[in-house]
């Protein structure tokens, strides 16, 4: 049974495994909960393996560590669940995921309505009309 709720999301990431000199790989995020993301990754991950986890789509950077709670075998390639370490990790990545949909809203509009909004101005009206959407991480329920 699951104990927190998911909530999915596509930001692309970057991780690295931190006893590991095979460098950086490129993945995108499937959801983030309470306790943790998941992503998809082309090997499988060890449970209990330290990684570092890079969003390198916003400014500044936002950068968490983690550990390999589950590897699940998915086709080809994996689905790795990560367990923050710090509770900060959460809050930051909430963050981000919002400003990637502030950035997403800024190009649709751009593309839909010709309109070029700044990124203030974007998140002024994003947050209008989708803030109260956006879905709220609470404990219980479904999840990663």
């Amino acid at each position: 049974m699951r104990s927190y709720i998911r909530h999915p999301s596509d930001i692309p990431i970057e991780y690295q495994v931190d006893t590991s000199d095979t460098g950086v790989s490129r993945e995108h995020l499937n959801d983030i909960s309470t306790g943790g993301l998941s992503f998809n990754a082309d090997h499988k991950l060890d449970i209990g393996t330290m990684i570092t986890i890079r969003i390198t789509s916003v400014e500044p950077c936002a950068e968490v560590k983690g550990q390999v709670a589950w590897c699940r075998s998915e086709g080809s390639s994996f689905v790795i669940g990560v367990a923050f370490l710090d509770e900060d990790d959460l809050f930051r990545l909430r963050m981000v995921e919002q400003i990637c949909h502030i950035e997403h809203y800024k190009a649709q509009v751009l593309a839909t309505e010709g309109r070029r909004l700044s990124s203030e101005q974007a998140a002024r009206e994003w947050i209008r009309k989708f803030a109260g959407k956006f879905p709220h991480l609470a404990e219980g329920g479904e999840t990663c």
